[in-house]
Parts: structure tokens; C-alpha cells; sequence
């Protein structure tokens, strides 16, 4: 109206009324009711997969990282959580532990991530969990065994594994049982907490079952000649029943390649830092009689593992490398169901909720947390590789 009459001061009253009905004609139409609006985008919840997809852990961690993505897509595929859709703040450690710590800081304080997921290596845990627990952030390790690290780092602190104990005390069990051993050598990487740990709960269970260790060696992470080692067992008469070599990743198939062309054959045995390829792509026509434990067979016939194999088969074109992809897969679904029955994104809410766990089907084993406790009791999967090609054996419980 006072824009018309600016423009037309002096028009007769009959004039101005009929240009303002040539103005009311011509005004735009009423905004749509607040209910016709759309709807704004849901926020999403965020949530921290911190792995160290480059250097030594990165045959474990980077198939650990595309399973916990395998999980979100689908999850979002199904509506997300709580209305909202699961957005995945992805950091790489770099397999050090500072650029580890540094990750997990950037995810909490300037992602606001609601919680954490990933690691498969209990000193990487070590240095990023407190950070996490500090900050009251639930961080749940795909993969790091040490059996201790809940009481270590603290009460928002889980485990989706099973203890370095429980897999120690698996392969002993089948070395004695199924493979006939009364003798073992060991080697043990001296670097790690898992390394370190897996040993002495081997040797704890090998020898109260009456086997006898007639040599123990060491080495350091990173060494690329075991000649030394290897002449001190060749000199052992008789020859030790089974070599139980304690490493992660980097170094299962270089000690495999290296004991083999020296023709030791006994069978070699170990914990889930042999569940690699590198097994077969370093010693590759050597890798044969290698046993060791580990959270799944990807070929069992379980209708769950056989599920999540096609899963990931058809999202990355190839099957997961190893049993650390579904533990990254079953690692996610563990925080999305605690952030389900907690009906809350909020933190110490998660929390709650992951402490009263119980009975979650995973594609690697059933968890459950007891009262005070925050590390599952699973059973642990013997693994075969014979001519470079991997094989599931048995399940046993330890």
C-alpha cells in the first residue's frame, strides 16, 4: 500500500483502490503452513574409527576400517539410529603412537564424536583409550587383547575381542591336543604388549598341561634377519614339537619364510598377529603347517560369518582379508545397538548401555559383559594355512 502510493501520489481515490487490486492480484502467494515445510536434515551422530591404516598394522587395520564402514552403510541404509544417520570420523594413526593419540584428540575435541571405535593392537590402545576416558567418550577396541586394558584405561573402556589370554590358551590346547606337541620353542617380539602378553600366557598353559619350552629367544619389531634365531633352534637335538612365534602382522611372514628355507618344519603356531596376508604373500609356497587362533574362520559354514563374507565381498569387490574385518564390522553394530536401547547419542548414555551388554550376536562370537566386567568371553577360532591358502579349523573354548 505505501509502496503504491509512492509510486502513484495524485491518481483520484477510484483510481488508487484499482491499482491496489492490480497490486493484491499481483502479490506473491502465502508462504507454504510450517507442517508443508521440508523437513531440515537430521544431525547426524558422529563416531570416531581410529586404525592405523599405513605401517605395520596396516594388514589388520585397514580391512578392520572397511568393516566398521560396511556396518554404517548398512545401518544407514536401514534409517540410521534414532532418526538420525551414522556419519564415520575415519583418522589414521599411522600404526605410531602419537599420530594415535593425536587422532583420537582431533576426533573428541574437534569432530565431537559420541564415541570411538577400532585398534587391534593393545599398545596403540594404551596410548588413545585414557585420552578417550578422560574426556568420558566410550571407546570400544575392534581388536587389541591384552585382558587387562578395561581395569588399565578405565570404565568407559570395552573390549569387542577376547582376551590375549583366551587365545593363548587355545592354541596351546590344540598344539597339545590336536597336534601331539610335548616340546615348543618360543620367539617373542619384545616391542609390543601383545606380543609380550601372548607369550607368557602360551607358555603358562603349555607347560600346566605338562609341555616343556626348551628355548626361548626374542627379537625387536622391525628386525629382518632371524639367521641367529634360527641357527640356536637348528642346534636343539631332538627338535622342539612345535615353534610358537609370538609377532604382529609386519613380521608373521617374513619369520615364516625365514624358518622354512632354513628347513625347519615343525608346525608353526601362533596368536591373531599371524592372521594376515602376509603369511602367504611374503612366504608364499613356504606357508604351509602355520596354525594359529584367531576371532572367526571366514569359512565357517555359520550362516553369520557367511553373511557378512557376501556382504563384504560385494561392497569391495573382494572377500575381507581376515577375521579383523568383521571384528571392525561387529565393533560398529556393538556401539549402534548401545546407542539403540539407550535411546540417547549422549555419551555417558552409550556407556550405560554398552557396560549392560548381553547376548549380542557378532559375526565373531556372542558378547557379553559381566557385571564389572567389559571384556567378552568368546570362544577363539583355529585358523590353517597350508600351501599359502587359509582354512578354518575348530572353535575351541578355552
Amino acid at each position: 500500500m505505501i509502496q503504491v502510493r509512492q509510486i502513484l501520489p495524485n491518481l483520484p481515490a477510484f483510481a488508487l483502490a484499482f491499482a491496489l487490486g492490480l497490486s493484491a492480484c499481483a502479490a506473491p502467494p502465502p508462504a507454504r503452513p510450517a507442517e508443508q515445510q521440508p523437513a531440515p536434515p537430521a544431525e547426524p551422530i558422529k563416531i570416531g574409527a581410529l586404525y592405523g591404516v599405513t605401517g605395520g598394522m596396516s594388514s589388520i587395520d585397514a580391512p578392520g576400517l572397511n568393516g566398521m564402514k560396511l556396518a554404517a552403510k548398512q545401518i544407514n541404509a536401514a534409517g540410521g539410529l534414532l532418526g538420525r544417520p551414522i556419519e564415520l570420523i575415519a583418522i589414521d594413526g599411522k600404526t605410531d603412537q602419537t599420530a594415535t593419540t593425536n587422532a583420537a584428540s582431533e576426533m573428541i575435541n574437534v569432530h565431537k564424536v559420541v564415541a570411538i571405535g577400532g585398534l587391534n593392537d593393545s599398545t596403540f590402545a594404551l596410548a588413545a583409550g585414557p585420552i578417550a576416558q578422560k574426556a568420558g567418550i566410550p571407546f570400544v577396541t575392534a581388536g587389541a587383547t591384552l585382558p587387562t586394558l578395561p581395569e588399565q584405561i578405565g570404565d568407559y573402556f570395552f573390549m569387542a575381542p577376547f582376551g590375549d589370554d583366551a587365545q593363548a590358551y587355545a592354541i596351546a590346547d590344540y598344539a597339545i591336543d590336536d597336534l601331539g606337541a610335548k616340546t615348543a620353542y618360543m620367539l617373542v617380539d619384545q616391542a609390543y604388549d601383545f606380543t609380550t602378553a601372548l607369550a607368557k600366557f602360551f607358555k603358562e598353559r603349555f607347560t600346566s598341561r605338562g609341555g616343556s619350552i626348551v628355548l626361548e629367544d626374542i627379537y625387536r619389531s622391525g628386525d629382518t634377519d632371524f639367521s641367529a634365531q634360527i641357527a640356536k633352534v637348528k642346534a636343539l637335538n631332538p627338535q622342539p614339537d612345535v615353534l610358537f612365534i609370538s609377532a604382529v602382522p609386519s613380521e608373521a611372514g617374513i619369520t615364516t619364510k625365514q624358518f622354512r628355507e632354513a628347513g625347519l618344519t615343525a608346525p608353526i603356531i601362533s596368536g591373531d598377529g599371524f592372521d594376515t596376508p602376509l603369511i602367504a604373500e611374503v612366504a608364499g609356497e613356504d606357508a604351509d603347517d602355520v596354525f594359529y587362533s584367531t576371532h572367526a574362520g571366514l569359512d565357517n559354514p555359520d550362516p553369520k560369518v557367511q553373511a557378512f563374507v557376501k556382504a563384504y565381498t560385494e561392497e569391495y569387490g573382494r572377500p575381507p582379508e581376515n577375521a579383523f574385518a568383521a571384528l571392525g564390522y561387529d565393533t560398529l553394530n556393538l556401539i549402534a545397538d548401545a546407542i539403540k536401547r539407550a535411546g540417547s547419542a549422549e555419551p555417558k548414555a552409550i556407556r550405560d548401555a554398552l557396560a549392560a551388554t548381553k547376548g549380542f550376536n557378532a559375526v565373531t562370537g556372542q558378547i557379553t559383559y559381566v557385571d564389572g566386567q567389559r571384556k567378552p568371553d568368546k570362544t577363539v577360532s583355529i585358523i590353517k594355512v597350508q600351501d599359502g591358502k587359509y582354512s578354518f579349523v575348530k572353535e575351541i573354548k578355552p
